[in-house]
């Protein structure tokens, strides 16, 4: 008799244990393909950071092919850049890219246990939000639907820059909601 009823208590408490062990996990386990997505996400950001340290601290590669360009009117047609860069700006853009990085790792647990706070999702998703923004464009200069064309810019902003853009955005929400 006590055999009879001890079996069936023991289970029910296993199982009490099993689920309340579960369920109270505030680090949900990611999927391996959103944690590699993540790692992908997070080196992209990382080497786009490294960039523009570089040119922050006076580096020249590629620096002519990264700022948009307008053309210049003249008895020759040529481009300018339409703006020159400061040093410092392009620090904070570094450290914003950095940041980006550390919030995906946050998200999925790389380096340091995977925060699942709903905030830190809607602020993913609102930096998301900001790549699509710059895939699309302001229209003149930049992104898919850009006025100003001819330029070695807008050549690999067309085939390079806004489609990284669009990737790393929709990258950016998979990692954030899967």
């Amino acid at each position: 008799m006590g055999r009879h009823f001890t079996v069936p208590l023991i289970g029910r408490a296993l199982e009490k244990n099993a689920t309340r062990m579960i369920c109270s996990n505030p680090f949900p386990r990611i999927s391996t393909m959103t944690f590699v997505l993540a790692q992908w996400l997070v080196t992209i950001f990382a080497v786009i950071a490294l960039m523009h340290v570089y040119w922050a601290l006076g580096g020249q590669w590629a620096a002519a092919v990264v700022v948009p360009q307008v053309p210049v009117r003249g008895f020759v047609a040529t481009v300018r850049p339409a703006f020159k860069p400061s040093g410092w700006l392009t620090l904070v853009v570094a450290a914003a890219l950095l940041t980006i990085a550390a919030l995906v790792c946050m998200r999925v647990g790389w380096g340091m246990p995977a925060v699942s706070h709903k905030a830190l999702q809607w602020v993913i998703s609102a930096i998301a939000l900001l790549m699509f923004a710059r895939a699309i464009g302001d229209s003149n200069l930049v992104g898919f639907f850009k006025e100003v064309k001819g330029s070695r810019f807008s050549r690999l902003d067309t085939w390079v820059y806004s489609p990284l853009c669009a990737i790393l955005g929709a990258g950016l929400l998979a990692v954030a909601w899967v």
